[in-house]
């Protein structure tokens, strides 16, 4: 199974076709109001009407009301929710749209910590005092090895072109989930980098598939 890359924090359009060009899967938009990536569900919309079929849009939200988070999935087109808050196991079963939870890795945190949630699918992030997301911070990839046995992981945190080969390598995800390590500024992708980073993903892949 190939590796999926995820590229968060778009806000321009072109960010998003280059990405598209370079291979990634899944384009992801922030509505947390606090974050400096945070885009309209008009701007979002925008973005998303210009991508090709196959490419999936995630909507990043953090403690949001459910019918808030519905009402975006629809008018920019929103396969997935990815979430970012506090929400209760509970509280994400009752959504009407597909969702997965995203976990800050804390000192406190243990793999076994996401199987509250029963989903096949979840991310691990690295963690920042009061912040959400975009932290810039890696955390023992080792971790999502472990986390593994609960579902497919999503592997996110500090990723650059620097490291992604060796996270891939010690954390064997799913997905990777890719952001400020590729960004010039909040919310603006550096072509040169996004591209390296491609790059070195594709790279890894090929280092598996040899006999």
């Amino acid at each position: 199974m190939s590796l999926r890359v995820k590229l968060c924090g778009v806000s321009r359009l072109e960010d998003a076709l280059l990405a598209v060009d370079l291979g990634v899967d899944a384009i992801g938009f922030n509505f947390v109001a606090a974050s400096p990536r945070r885009v309209t569900p008009e701007l979002a919309r925008d973005i998303a009407a210009a991508l090709p079929p196959f490419v999936s849009r995630i909507g990043v939200f953090a403690d949001e009301r459910a019918a808030v988070m519905e009402a975006n999935a629809r008018m920019a087109g929103l396969h997935c929710l990815q979430l970012h808050g506090a929400e209760s196991p509970e509280s994400c079963a009752r959504l009407a749209v597909p969702w997965y939870k995203a976990h800050r890795v804390t000192p406190e945190f243990r793999p076994e910590d996401v199987a509250r949630y029963h989903a096949g699918t979840f991310l691990l992030d690295g963690h920042a005092p009061g912040m959400l997301g975009g932290t810039g911070k890696t955390f023992d990839w080792g971790l999502a090895r472990r986390a593994a046995a609960y579902g497919r992981v999503i592997l996110g945190g500090g990723l650059t072109p620097e490291n992604v080969e060796e996270a891939i390598e010690s954390g064997r995800p799913y997905a990777l989930d890719v952001n400020s390590g590729v960004e010039s500024a909040p919310g603006v992708k550096d072509p040169d980098r996004l591209e390296e980073f491609m790059r070195r993903v594709r790279a890894v892949a090929r280092r598996g598939e040899e006999p």
